[in-house]
């Protein structure tokens, strides 16, 4: 587990929306992954995602890439984003 590594914790106290999920201590808010590489995941990224009724995904709710535990995890799942972008660069051709 690398979560006593730095590079896989940060924090940005002076952003205006720090924190910007409820449910996470301030002294374990992850700022690192502020946009969630998992996004692109759609319904299977892990989190607890919602759709709005223009059915764009809100993570409104979803503190999973900001919990200070989760940067192994989510470095996990980069194969899963790989596999995406190469579906999409695919379909362009």
């Amino acid at each position: 587990m690398t979560e006593n590594n730095n590079f896989s914790f940060f924090q940005n106290r002076a952003c205006e929306y720090f924190p910007c999920h409820e449910g996470v201590s301030e002294e374990d808010f992850n700022c690192l992954f502020c946009f969630c590489p998992l996004y692109a995941l759609g319904r299977k990224c892990g989190g607890c995602c919602t759709y709005t009724e223009k059915g764009v995904k809100s993570c409104k709710a979803c503190t999973f890439p900001h919990e200070k535990g989760n940067y192994d995890a989510i470095l996990a799942r980069y194969g899963d984003i790989a596999d995406v972008v190469k579906r999409s660069d695919m379909e362009d051709i």
